[in-house]
Parts: structure tokens; C-alpha cells; sequence
């Protein structure tokens, strides 16, 4: 029987593949990707774990790379013996799936025709395989295209499908409600579409990947039939949260967090989570308002996700301890609790640059989780209202979140009298956080003499001219050869000269010129605290860092004609409202000299519009 269900089915098998599905039930779709590419590491014929990683593609937004797995995927199907039917069926699916995805993202002429293509896709996956998830699936691309006879015909046969399964197998299932909701709203059943949606969520529970799609998909159906969204409320998304907040210091005398507030804000902290369903926080781990909000979050069966900006241990001496020992005692418990740890740097010298940076990484990673989700995000702060000088603090966090247009919540603090600033580290050096390229050319090396000049006046001028339009965002730029560095202002900045390069090359016609055709262009972008001293050799000022290091070891792992970014500058670009770029997952990357295997990001120019305004 064909279902596409994967995470839900009861034969899920243990060992890599079988994580890979749990993680995707979870919206975790990049751990997902991950550990489907683990399970192929062990074993690169398991044809369901080539199944689970297109999906996780799919699911993550990377239609194109999805389209390549799913199709290399229906190959070794085709080569293999003995294949089971409903893996097949799942895979010629996800081809449907994916065509219906273009088709969502496309405005004009050719919307329709596209909409009838990958529902033809679905019919045919229903008519060879039968199940109601294909022929559902059919009925709404056909009401999204006009063809509302035909819709409510399959929406019917949707329904008889349903309900012969639920006859032959009584046991509540998510994707049957799903499905049986769908087509209630296809057809105009509202009551009957509520009910159904109810059920789902009710048996989905933290299931919110599901969810996630199924809301998305009958959110379609609401705009096409001019429904009131209303009838999803039992499958609304859980809150994510990024949470920060004044330190309690024991040590420093007066404070914007007194101890004698310390009950109050765990009190308000819990109640404030009990009044939304918060299913993923992100944030720091400092004595005071950070633990007391992590704690409410463990204790609400919450994941948390931690960013720390240096090792933890560090972390713990400077910004935990001088509370107390319980505190530290804390500290390591909510640690130890984690679903995630990330250290932003690994720097031994820390600063308010670091602090501020790490704020940053995690208020981008609940933004990006919350857009896997479809969910809404919102900040936990505890907070005095006073401002602050320093570079880090609740205050700049506050105002951070408030640029991305997201709602906050501020638990209230009196401070004793005449309380110091929030505390800062003096470094030995000054940091600022810079987004770093690194760029060179796939086969440069096979120049020879007579074609530098050729190169150089035409190809790199034609990179400087595009690096001259954004010369009051660029901090730093240096040339050797073929490659380029540079350090910008922003993440945005580095995204927009990014992509402006890939497509100054792509205008000059090399092979007119006396070039290597496929001479191209490898991008790596970085985003991290970087120290400027003045070269003593080149005599100005340049910008060093182990994070410039970082990104140098991310260009030669890119591929030709893409620009990669690490997960860092994934998060920051995630706080820039109404950015026009995008990230997709490419997976775990190993950096070159074997520097760190981290998370790489696919950068890459937004749709212009989102599938529902395109409607």
C-alpha cells in the first residue's frame, strides 16, 4: 500500500535510516539529511535511505538537488531486483511532489499548465499504485488549476480510499485524517474538514513535520476556495523561542537582575510558557534569566538549544560562577539536557563582540527552525528596559529581534539601586563581526602566460567592477592570483557581491575571448568576529582571524558556479527582514586540510513571491 509516510510507518528500521526517518517526524530535516548520507556511507545501496534523503531535500526547500536524488533513485530501482512496490511508488511520488512544488512557485501564464502537469504525475502514481495520498494530492493540484469538476471527482475517490482502509484497519493513523480533511475542503465541507484536522492533530502529537505539511497543503486549498483559515486552528504549529535575558551576579553588588527577583521570573517564565506551546528554545546559558528560562523549557518537555559564544568551561568561569556554585551546578545540568550545543568560536579571548555574535547565531537558528515549521517565533526576554552602551546585552538583543518583525515578550525587572552596566570583557584585541568570501577559479591553473592579460582585463576587471558597486559595504578586499578575499559590513552585502559575481562571469563569452569554457567561479562565505591589524609586509590595514581561516578552507569544498555559507552566516542572514536570498542544506561539509566538518548552506536568490501570494 502506498502511503508516504516516512517516520510514521510501524516497520521503521533501526540503525542510521531508521533515525533519519525519526529525525524528519521531528522537522528536523538537515539532521535528517545527514544521517540518510551516514546510512549511505555504510551501506550505498540502501535504496531507502536514498528515498529518505531526496525527501529531506525536498522537505528543506532544495527542489533542484531533491529532483537529481529522486530521479538517480528511480535508476537503481530499475537496476535492482526484488524492490518493493510501495518504495517505488514513494519515489515516483516524490517526482510528483517536486513537480508540484515548481509549479507553486511559479506566477504568469505557465502556472496552470504546470499545476495540470504534476497533477497528471499524481494520477498516474495513483492509477499504477493505487492509495489515496497520490490521488488526494491529484485533486488539489486540479482545484488549484481550475478544474474543480475533476477535483471534487478525485477528492471523492480520495475519500472512498480512506475509507476502505480505515475498514481493513481500524488503528487511528495521522495521514488518513490528514487526507480525509483535505478532501472535505476540496469539496466544500467545512465542519467535516475541522473535524478531520482535529483528529490529525490530535494523533500527530509532536509529530510537527507532518503537520507542517499537511497545514501548508490545506492552506492552498483555503486561498483557492476562499475558505477562512480558521477551520486549521487544531493543526497550528508550535511557538519556537529564542529567550535571553539579564545575569545575576552575587559578586558585583547592585544588578539589573537582583537575586531577590529570582523566583518571581522563574514563576513568570513558566507561566508565560504555559500559555503557548513552545517546542523549541535557543538561546545562552548565563547564570539568571538564561538558565532560569532553559530550566521552565526542560521542564515543559520543550527541546533546548544552546549557543554559547566560547568553550563551555570558559563560559561557565566567566559568565556563570560569579553567581555561585548552584549556579554552575545548573549550568551543567541544562547542558547535559540539551538537544543541541553550539560554541560560536573558539576563541580563548573573549569580548562583548562574542557575546553579541552568539545572540545573533541563536536568534537566526529559531528563525530558520521556525521556517522549517511554518511556525511562528517569538523572544522570551527578562529585561529592566534600560539600555545599554556595550555591544552585547539584553537591550541590543531585544532591539535585534524587534528589526525582524517578530513578536517578543518581556518579563520585568527592577534593578537595585544605581546598578552597574551588564558586565564586558576587555580582549587584547578589538573584534568586529564581518561576513567573510573567499573566491577562486575552477581551472586557473591551466592558463597559460599568453592568456593572463586576457584573463586579468577581462575576467577579474569585470569581478572588481562588481565589487566597486558595493565598495561602501566592503571593509577589506585583497587579490593573488586568481583568488579573492573579502570582508563586508553584512551578511547581506556578502550575499548580493556573492551572487553578483557568478553573474559578472556569467556575461563575459570566455570562449570568444581565448578562455577555458568552463573556466568558473568557487564561493565560499563565512560569517564570524574578525580582528583588522595593519600587514607589515603589504604596510595597511587587513583583517586576520581564525574565522578568514575558516572560510578559506570553505571555497575549495564548494562546487563550481555556487556560492556555499556556513550555518553561521545562514543564521544571520535569517535576522535580515525581507532579505532577498535564501539558504538550502547541503549537508555536512568537510572543510579542506580536514579543518572541521560543519553544516554548509546553498546561497541562492529568494522566489519573488511565496507560493500563496503567487495564488
Amino acid at each position: 500500500m502506498f502511503t508516504m509516510r516516512v517516520g510514521y510507518r510501524s516497520d521503521v528500521p533501526q540503525g542510521p535510516t531508521g533515525r533519519a526517518r525519526a529525525s524528519l517526524s521531528r522537522g528536523d530535516v538537515l539532521i535528517a539529511y545527514d544521517e540518510a548520507l551516514t546510512a549511505l556511507e555504510a551501506d550505498p545501496d540502501d535504496l531507502d535511505a536514498h528515498f529518505v534523503a531526496a525527501l529531506a531535500l525536498a522537505r528543506a526547500g532544495a527542489n533542484e538537488r531533491a529532483g537529481e536524488a529522486a530521479r538517480a533513485l528511480l535508476t537503481r530501482i530499475d537496476a535492482t531486483p526484488d524492490v518493493p512496490t510501495p518504495l517505488r511508488a514513494d519515489a515516483e511520488a516524490l517526482i510528483a511532489r517536486l513537480a508540484k512544488n515548481s509549479a507553486l512557485a511559479t506566477a504568469g501564464a505557465t502556472r496552470r499548465s504546470q499545476l495540470t502537469h504534476a497533477a497528471e504525475l499524481y494520477e498516474d502514481v495513483a492509477e499504477r499504485f493505487g492509495g489515496y495520498y497520490a490521488t488526494i494530492n491529484a485533486a488539489t493540484l486540479r482545484l488549484l488549476g481550475g478544474d474543480i469538476e475533476r477535483a471534487h471527482e478525485l477528492a471523492r475517490q480520495a475519500q472512498l480510499l480512506v475509507a476502505a482502509e480505515r475498514e481493513a484497519s481500524p488503528v487511528a493513523d495521522y495521514w488518513r485524517e490528514a487526507t480525509e480533511a483535505e478532501a472535505a475542503l476540496v469539496l466544500g465541507d467545512i465542519e467535516a474538514a475541522r473535524d478531520a484536522a482535529g483528529r490529525a492533530a490530535a494523533i500527530a502529537g509532536e509529530d510537527y513535520a507532518a503537520m507542517a505539511v499537511t497545514r501548508h497543503q490545506l492552506l492552498l486549498v483555503c486561498d483557492a476556495s476562499g475558505v477562512d483559515s480558521a477551520v486549521l486552528a487544531g493543526l497550528a504549529p508550535p511557538t519556537i523561542l529564542h529567550y535571553c535575558g539579564h545575569r545575576i551576579d552575587a559578586t558585583r553588588g547592585p544588578s539589573r537582575f537582583p537575586t531577590s527577583a529570582e523566583q518571581h521570573v522563574a514563576r513568570q517564565a513558566r507561566e508565560y510558557l504555559a500559555s503557548r506551546r513552545v517546542s523549541f528554545g535557543y538561546g545562552s546559558l548565563a547564570s539568571g534569566a538564561d538558565i532560569l528560562i532553559a530550566e521552565a523549557l526542560l521542564e515543559s518537555g520543550a527541546e533546548l538549544h544552546v549557543v554559547l559564544p566560547f568553550d563551555s568551561d570558559e563560559f561557565d568561569r566567566v559568565s556563570v560562577a560569579p553567581a555561585g556554585p548552584s549556579w554552575s551546578e545548573r549550568f551543567r545540568t541544562c547542558l547535559a539536557q540539551a538537544t543541541s550545543v553550539v560554541h560560536a568560536s573558539d576563541s580563548e579571548v573573549h569580548d562583548d563582540e562574542l557575546f553579541a555574535y552568539a545572540g545573533r547565531i541563536a536568534m537566526g537558528h529559531a528563525l530558520n527552525r521556525a521556517k522549517f515549521l511554518d511556525a511562528p517565533a517569538e523572544q522570551l526576554a527578562v529585561w529592566d528596559h534600560l539600555g545599554t552602551d556595550n555591544a552585547a546585552g539584553t537591550a541590543r538583543d531585544v532591539a535585534i529581534w524587534r528589526e525582524t518583525g517578530n513578536p517578543g515578550h518581556i518579563i520585568a525587572v527592577e534593578p537595585s539601586p544605581t546598578p552597574g552596566d551588564e558586565p564586558t570583557s576587555q580582549a587584547i584585541v578589538k573584534r568586529e563581526i564581518g561576513a567573510i568570501l573567499f573566491t577562486d577559479f575552477h581551472g586557473f591553473s591551466r592558463l597559460r602566460d599568453e592568456q593572463f592579460p586576457t584573463f586579468v582585463n577581462t575576467v577579474m576587471t569585470a569581478l572588481g567592477h562588481e565589487l566597486d558597486k558595493r565598495s561602501h559595504e566592503v571593509r577589506w578586499c585583497n587579490t593573488w592570483g586568481d583568488a579573492i578575499a573579502a570582508v563586508f559590513s553584512d551578511v547581506t552585502a556578502a550575499a548580493a557581491c556573492a551572487l553578483g559575481l557568478l553573474d559578472a562571469l556569467a556575461s563575459v563569452d570566455l570562449s570568444s575571448i581565448g578562455l577555458p569554457a568552463d573556466l568558473d567561479l568557487r564561493i565560499g562565505a563565512h560569517a564570524g568576529p574578525v580582528v583588522m591589524i595593519t600587514d607589515p609586509v603589504g604596510r595597511r590595514p587587513c583583517y586576520w582571524g581564525r574565522e578568514l581561516t575558516r572560510a578559506a578552507r570553505i571555497e575549495p569544498r564548494t562546487p563550481e558556479g555556487e556560492v556555499y555559507v556556513t550555518d553561521a552566516f545562514a543564521a544571520l542572514l535569517a535576522l535580515e527582514r525581507d532579505a532577498p536570498f535564501e539558504t538550502e542544506y547541503v549537508g555536512r561539509v568537510t572543510t579542506a586540510k580536514a579543518f572541521e566538518t560543519i553544516p554548509m548552506y546553498r546561497l541562492r536568490r529568494a522566489a519573488p513571491r511565496s507560493s500563496r501570494e503567487a495564488l
